[in-house]
C-alpha cells in the first residue's frame, strides 16, 4: 500500500471516530508497524500546517485526533449550536481545575478546597464529558475520585496534564489559608525591582 493511500485511510478513521485513536488501533487497521505509522502522522501533521487547511491533527495523550486549527473558531462558533460547547460557570472552571492538577481527588476533597459543596458541579462537568470517576479510593466509605477525561484535554488544547500551567507557590498561615500581604508584599518587590531597572 502506498503512503498517499495509508494518509487518507487515517484521515478517513480520525474523521469518522470523532475521538482520539491510538497508534496501536491504527496499526491494527493499516497492519504496518506503530513507529511508521507515527512519522505519516507527523509527516500529515506538517501538511496540514504548510497549507492553509482548516483542520489539524492534535496529539491527546497518547492517541491522534482531527480538530479544527484555533484561528479559526470564531468563523465556526458563529453556525455550530452553542450546545455543543458547554459555557462553564466560575464555579465549574474551579472544580474542573482543582481536578486537573489533583488527579484523583474525592469529592469531599474538593469541597475542602473550595469551603462549598460541589455536588452539582461535579454533575454538571460529568454530563459534560470533561471529568470521569477514576474509581473508589481504599479509605473508609470507599469515596469515588475523579480525574479530567481526554474530552477536557482535547478542549483547553492540551496533549497532556503536564502542559497545565505551573501553579504559583503560595504561602500559607496555621489554619491553611493563604497569606494575602504576603503575596502583595511580593508584588510590590517585584514591580519595585522592574522600576529601578
Amino acid at each position: 500500500m502506498n503512503k498517499e493511500k495509508i494518509k487518507g485511510i487515517i484521515e478517513a478513521i480520525l474523521f469518522a471516530s470523532g475521538k482520539p485513536i491510538s497508534p496501536s488501533e491504527l496499526e491494527l487497521a493499516l497492519e504496518i508497524e506503530t513507529k511508521e505509522i507515527i512519522d505519516i502522522i507527523n509527516e500529515m501533521q506538517e501538511e496540514y500546517k504548510k497549507g492553509s487547511r482548516g483542520i489539524e491533527i492534535i496529539k491527546v495523550n497518547n492517541s491522534y485526533t482531527l480538530a479544527s486549527k484555533k484561528e479559526y473558531h470564531e468563523y465556526i462558533y458563529e453556525i455550530i449550536d452553542k450546545r455543543i460547547k458547554p459555557n462553564l460557570s466560575g464555579a465549574a472552571l474551579e472544580v474542573l481545575a482543582i481536578i486537573a492538577y489533583n488527579p484523583k481527588i474525592t469529592r469531599a476533597e474538593i469541597d475542602n478546597i473550595r469551603g462549598v459543596g460541589s455536588d452539582a458541579t461535579l454533575y454538571r462537568l460529568l454530563e459534560h464529558n470533561l471529568i470521569e470517576e477514576a474509581g473508589k479510593l481504599d479509605l473508609p466509605g470507599r469515596p469515588i475520585s475523579y480525574r479530567v477525561t481526554e474530552e477536557f484535554l482535547k478542549k483547553f488544547g492540551l496533549n497532556t496534564l503536564e502542559d497545565l500551567p505551573e501553579l504559583p507557590k503560595f504561602k500559607m498561615n496555621e489554619n491553611r489559608q493563604i497569606v494575602i500581604d504576603d503575596i502583595l508584599e511580593e508584588r510590590e518587590k517585584e514591580e519595585g525591582e522592574k522600576i529601578d531597572k
